[in-house]
């Protein structure tokens, strides 16, 4: 089958990636999804049993810091698009073991960036009859003769486009003149960033002429090309403008390559912006709020992490991701490759490995283990249900813009103390017990170390520009979380018994 898109998760068996993978499966089965991981401590195959047979749906085990296996893999499998979420994410281990994350979350980044870059820069020339595939044999030769003409006898503004278009302004953009494009032929055509400028003639006001431009201009953007339309008037009495248009267009255009556009999307973490000041130790009414909000929703401070926060990180952890995500934004930059970054949350949410702290908690629950809680539990987080996380992964692959950076949370803040509290009554009355009676498990530990008191994330831009807003209260989504654990008591059981890992290195030992 020819899909539209071929799209690479790393990191689909882990916690987000699986609910990410699932949801692309099933919402888009015209595209071919490939789940890469490596299955270390929180990739889990189990995560995905639903989707295993899917026709869209391949699993690859790989890391992604071998490059010549990315290499391998994006051009076996002709990539046109990654959703990057593979990490060493917990902050804990990163304390005791740095080198891995660096080795991860830095080179791993990296190996994925130049493999895709590599691929996607070997965009070959389109062959005749162009992108859109060869015209009729009996057509191609009118076509021909009919850009021949049209080159030889070019309009009054035409030729003035053709003037600004050689403009040292735009030195190192080469464009085309009539340039056949499957049954098209387009005014001007930069190859290179599949970047069409047609000039339009009083003619194009004529009704039957603006339904075939419409035709025509879906079937060349859907075919990975963007266009630019410029009246006789604009170009004669308004070229500064012109050109400057062109040139903004030119800079934000993606690769062309194989398949159309392309994407390198990379999820990243609020922890990289640093730490907050807990200004309000008791809590103020939330400065903005989503119909997810409840009437008690607080913020501990009055600062909060925005897209143009400095990044400040504490932990190796949070270093680590700073990085990757500077050298993702250094590609875009450099290369003009097309690229986006999302911080988000906390996430909570089915399939999370018991070592966080809600599952972990849950289970222990469970058991009537011990409940560690870090200093005085006074620390704040924001805290996103995981399928909202993975809708608005979606939203930003398909309508954000290449080059920028969204924020995603909850668009709420709790003390670990409190939240603790609710995961306790959530689970205590949905095991039969007398709610809170679980309190007494709680022990308080050493704090750890680096242990940033507050996080704040603002999704603003991400809800004014493209709409996308958590659906769940809190509430709703820990007891929706309470009750996914205790109904999946052996999935939990298999993953803290170590199981999992077992039957993994068994089954891939030899790949």
């Amino acid at each position: 089958m020819n899909y539209k898109k071929n799209i690479l998760i790393t990191g689909g068996a882990g916690f987000i990636g699986s609910h990410v993978v699932r949801l692309f499966v099933n919402k888009y089965p015209d595209y071919h999804i490939v789940n890469l991981d490596k299955l270390t401590y929180a990739g889990n195959l189990a995560n995905l049993k639903d989707i295993e047979d899917k026709p869209n749906y391949t699993f690859v085990k790989a890391d992604i810091a071998d490059l010549e296996e990315m290499r391998r893999i994006i051009r076996e499998h002709e990539i046109t698009g990654i959703i990057h979420l593979a990490a060493e994410s917990h902050v804990d281990r990163s304390i005791k073991d740095p080198f891995t994350f660096a080795r991860t979350n830095v080179m791993g980044t990296l190996a994925l960036l130049q493999a895709a870059k590599e691929y996607w820069e070997e965009a070959p020339q389109p062959p005749k009859g162009g992108v859109l595939g060869s015209a009729d044999p009996a057509y191609y030769p009118f076509l021909k003769e009919r850009a021949a003409e049209n080159r030889n006898n070019p309009t009054y503004a035409e030729q003035l486009m053709w003037q600004l278009l050689k403009s040292p302004v735009l030195d190192g953009y080469k464009f085309r003149r009539q340039h056949i494009i499957g049954q098209y032929i387009a005014d001007f055509v930069c190859i290179d960033k599949s970047l069409i400028i047609e000039v339009d003639g009083k003619y194009h006001d004529n009704p039957q002429q603006k339904e075939d431009d419409k035709t025509r201009e879906e079937n060349l953007k859907e075919s990975g090309y963007s266009i630019i339309r410029f009246t006789n008037d604009e170009i004669e009495n308004h070229p500064f403008e012109v050109i400057e248009k062109v040139k903004e267009c030119l800079s934000n255009s993606p690769f062309r390559g194989r398949g159309g556009h392309h994407l390198f999307y990379h999820i990243s973490t609020d922890e990289v912006y640093g730490a907050l000041e807990l200004t309000h130790p008791e809590g103020t009414p939330a400065p903005f709020t989503t119909k997810a909000s409840s009437e008690d929703d607080m913020a501990y401070g009055t600062e909060f992490f925005l897209e143009t926060t400095k990044y400040n990180p504490h932990s190796p952890y949070s270093a680590s991701k700073a990085s990757s995500d500077h050298f993702v934004r250094a590609y875009h930059d450099t290369y003009g490759m097309p690229t986006l970054v999302t911080n988000c949350s906390n996430n909570y949410g089915p399939y999370q490995f018991p070592e966080k702290l809600i599952p972990l908690f849950i289970n222990n629950i469970r058991h009537g283990k011990p409940l560690p809680v870090y200093g005085k539990g006074e620390n704040v987080r924001d805290w996103l249900f995981v399928e909202d996380h993975a809708r608005a992964i979606d939203l930003i692959f398909h309508k954000g813009k290449p080059g920028d950076t969204y924020n995603i949370g909850g668009f709420n803040e709790w003390k670990n103390i409190d939240l603790i509290k609710v995961i306790i009554k959530t689970v205590d009355r949905l095991l039969g017990n007398p709610e809170g009676q679980s309190e007494k498990l709680i022990t308080y530990v050493t704090d750890r170390l680096g242990h940033d008191m507050r996080y704040a994330i603002d999704s603003r831009k991400l809800q004014s520009e493209l709409g996308w807003e958590p659906s769940l209260q809190f509430e709703e989504g820990i007891e929706k979380t309470v009750r996914w654990y205790i109904d999946n008591q052996e999935w939990m059981d298999n993953i803290t018994s170590g199981d999992y890992e077992r039957y993994y290195d068994d089954m891939y030992k030899n790949r």
